[in-house]
């Protein structure tokens, strides 16, 4: 008898050990996995964009992010069958981005630059929800491309809006308190001039 042939400890798996089960899939490190988060920003060189690109962002980007999977699962159908779920899914998902885009969009506001250099600190350290009240918010919509409305006022604005605010309030104190000294002085200088005559 010939001695069987030893399997190496480190062989993969070609077929499943037990019927119907999967065989692990193998792990690959892809070297550009951590890179493809910053293509998704703006170029580094742009310290703000124009109100027709961030339209055209939104709608050759945003609105078509399911497009892929949407296209995926209609080619898998065979002819005469209904959508699967999933595809009803993604089309109600579009459906309902096109509704926002259509009534209006909250967006940080990419015309600004101090907003987009707080969003590039934001997309390449944290990614936490919190800093996010720090961003300058827009409503973009699809019906008034050239309006915008200000959703929200980032804080660093908001603090200056608030310093603004309380060195005008101080402002009117002093003022009613120079006006009440005033009063006061021409007060006491009356009474001294009655009894001058007396």
């Amino acid at each position: 008898m010939a001695p069987a042939a030893a399997k190496p400890k480190n062989a993969t798996k070609s077929a499943p050990s037990k019927p119907g089960k999967k065989p692990t899939k193998e792990k690959v490190f892809h070297p550009n996995a951590s890179s493809k988060r910053g293509k998704n920003l703006v170029a580094k060189d742009v310290s703000s964009l124009s109100l027709p690109e961030i339209h055209d962002i939104i709608q050759s980007v945003w609105l078509t992010r399911h497009d892929g999977a949407l296209q995926a699962e209609q080619s898998s159908r065979r002819p005469g069958r209904p959508p699967s779920a999933r595809e009803l899914a993604l089309l109600e998902m579009k459906r309902q981005d096109e509704e926002v885009y259509r009534t209006g969009l909250t967006i940080p506001d990419l015309t600004d630059p101090e907003t987009i250099t707080l969003f590039r600190a934001w997309e390449d350290k944290s990614h936490d929800p919190a800093y996010l009240h720090l961003l300058r918010s827009i409503r973009v919509s699809r019906e008034n491309p050239e309006t915008v409305v200000l959703e929200h006022v980032g804080a660093k604005e908001a603090d200056a809006r608030r310093l603004e605010k309380a060195a005008a309030d101080k402002e009117k104190v002093d003022q009613a308190n120079r006006e009440a000294s005033r009063k006061e002085a021409d007060l006491a200088a009356r009474d001294v001039s009655k009894m001058d005559v007396d």
